[in-house]
């Protein structure tokens, strides 16, 4: 859209904070972006310093696309809806095993905010990595865990997994006939999601350009079949509304993890 090469440098690491913290330090000329996965509303919580404020260093472009973990279980466990895993949780405080990626992922904070508002104490384990996880899921070392939809949905269909509901507060637009988690514990709201900022500084004018050249794309026919395959649904945010919304998530990250004692873990 800008007539300009556009070069993706993926600078993995803690979370997400090493490519942060460069484009946080980068010239706010608008040429220099950063997109991020929602763990990055949960950083400022989950460790003590950063190399960036996460407020002031970085100004909102656009939440780009949202979609659900898909809650899931072992059929061993024996479990069909988000009630009967709350009530066998409650008879068994500290017994039930959920698996997540490792400390401080959306898997991990999911679980957290399902045991803080169900009144339940599921025992984390903590993975190096989806991979592993899954592996011992399966197998039924821990029978409770929030998978990516995408991955979920083929096991599910087997028979391997059973769904008991997806994480957002919509059902999802390739899995429309699983339940949300919301339906039988109101309010769950734990969505994956891809938002853009530029670095703080950057002109008003530019972020606005950016803006609505992100808006038009994202509304093009095959990226957003692209994304539905995918399991995201296509948002395409102003500035303001992003800005707010990660506010709203930063809240929500906080409490989880004040309430977990995840801090002192990572």
């Amino acid at each position: 859209a800008f007539h300009q090469p556009v070069y993706v440098d993926n600078k993995n690491g803690a979370n997400g904070t090493i490519g942060t913290a460069f484009v946080a330090k980068s010239a706010p000329d608008g040429l220099t972006l950063l997109v991020v996965p929602a763990g990055f509303a949960a950083n400022p919580a989950l460790y003590q310093s950063l190399p960036y404020d996460q407020s002031r260093d970085l100004s909102a472009v656009s939440l780009l696309a949202s979609g659900p973990l898909v809650l899931v279980t072992h059929p061993g466990l024996n479990v069909k809806t988000v009630k009967e895993l709350i009530a066998k949780a409650r008879l068994r405080p500290g017994e039930l095993n959920v698996g997540s990626a490792g400390n401080g992922s959306l898997p991990h904070l999911s679980a957290e905010l399902f045991n803080l508002m169900a009144g339940t104490k599921m025992q984390h384990v903590a993975y190096k990595g989806a991979g592993p996880a899954v592996i011992d899921l399966l197998a039924g070392v821990v029978p409770v865990y929030f998978m990516n939809i995408l991955q979920a949905l083929p096991l599910i269909k087997a028979g391997k997994l059973k769904a008991l509901g997806v994480t957002s507060l919509e059902r999802s637009g390739i899995a429309v006939e699983l339940p949300t988690v919301a339906e039988e514990l109101p309010g769950f709201d734990m969505s994956n999601w891809y938002g853009m900022l530029a670095p703080s500084g950057t002109p008003k004018e530019i972020i606005n350009k950016l803006q609505q050249e992100v808006s038009v794309i994202l509304k093009q026919a095959t990226l957003k079949e692209k994304l539905d395959n995918e399991g995201m649904t296509v948002v395409g945010s102003t500035s303001a509304q992003f800005e707010e919304f990660l506010k709203r998530e930063s809240d929500k990250y906080l409490k989880i993890i004040t309430s977990a004692g995840i801090r002192n873990s990572i």
